[in-house]
């Protein structure tokens, strides 16, 4: 039994000096290294002061702010569907922040953890209205700009299969060169996550000119993700992302977070999310308030959401299945306790 408990205590005390690599090596670096996407508007771009901005860029910013009380502490990494398991996978990022669907094989292997949902989805299609199509079901035939390395390829090909329908498939490897293509009418139809198209289309010219079809043809929850070779730095980066979250459900905001955290308020929730009780930032390695931090950076969940891509952008997604369980969606996260 000695024995047994001699191995144990030496296996936990291996996976404690391994599982604090990843948070030791970007504390030395001085800089989280984030791969977003190449570009969609309101979730990961280059705004007009040259700095990374957006929905996804947030997660990102939000845990260098956690991490160094410095949300700007970032270098981002732009990556396509066909690169980003592998930059993330050798390392050249600490974490992905960008449109990628969380599925089995690249749970298990793929080796990767999902550190949660940041946006529910589906895969949708986007046509011409001088088309006159109004439903997928009259797309027999039709060319498709479809990204490569992607879900999206896979569930394009099961869904013409099961309506006995064909297609030509135009390949393209990032959102710009869809849209460029697109544009120039290579493809009839361009199909991706319905958020994607939304983005997209905000881009146009005349967005109206365009039709995003009814049919959902997926279910494409997409999040962050890192390496699961590391669970102390799995669960810096999943508690900082589900902190954003209960900071909605508690109406803590980057307005009065500074104020709330002051003292200790009536919700025990609220006081161990913003470090006033317990010692909940000890246990990731950083200080009890990492969450103040994360929320002065960015905002809560429904802030990140209606400065990005909210009603009010030109993206303009209702929340939908994105609202919190109280207000009739399905964003939910675990007990801060």
């Amino acid at each position: 039994m000695k024995t047994k408990l001699l191995i144990g205590a030496l296996a936990l005390a291996g996976a404690g000096a391994a599982s604090a690599q990843t948070l030791d090596t970007v504390r030395a670096r001085g800089v989280l290294n984030c791969g977003v996407s190449t570009g969609v508007a309101g979730f990961s771009y280059i705004d007009a002061d040259g700095e990374w901005d957006g929905f996804d860029v947030a997660v990102c910013r939000a845990v260098a702010a956690a991490i160094f009380d410095d949300p700007s502490a970032v270098e981002f990494t732009p990556t396509t569907g066909a690169t980003r398991f592998e930059a993330l996978n050798s390392g050249e990022v600490d974490m992905l922040s960008r449109n990628t669907t969380w599925t089995f094989s690249r749970d298990v292997d793929l080796r990767l953890e999902f550190v949660g949902v940041n946006y529910y989805d589906g895969q949708g299609f986007m046509v011409p209205a001088s088309l006159g199509v109004t439903s997928a079901m009259e797309l027999d035939g039709a060319t498709v700009c479809i990204q490569t390395g992607t879900t999206t390829e896979l569930n394009l090909a099961d869904f013409f299969r099961a309506n006995n329908m064909s297609y030509e498939p135009v390949p393209i490897e990032t959102n710009a060169e869809a849209q460029q293509r697109y544009l120039a009418n290579a493809c009839d139809v361009y199909t991706t996550d319905v958020s994607g198209l939304a983005a997209t289309r905000s881009t146009f010219e005349d967005p109206s000119a365009h039709v995003i079809l009814p049919e959902i043809i997926s279910k494409e929850p997409l999040g962050p993700v890192v390496r699961e070779d590391d669970p102390a730095w799995v669960n810096l980066v999943r508690w900082v992302f589900q902190g954003l979250i209960i900071a909605e459900e508690k109406g803590v905001t980057s307005e009065n977070v500074a104020e709330l955290a002051s003292a200790p308020t009536d919700d025990p929730e609220t006081n161990r999310l913003l470090g006033t009780e317990g010692a909940f930032g000890e246990m990731l390695n950083l200080t009890n308030d990492f969450m103040v931090r994360a929320i002065s950076a960015v905002g809560n969940y429904g802030e990140i959401f209606e400065a990005h891509i909210g009603v009010d952008t030109p993206v303009g997604l209702e929340r939908g299945l994105n609202a919190l369980y109280t207000d009739g969606g399905i964003l939910y996260a675990p007990p801060f306790r």
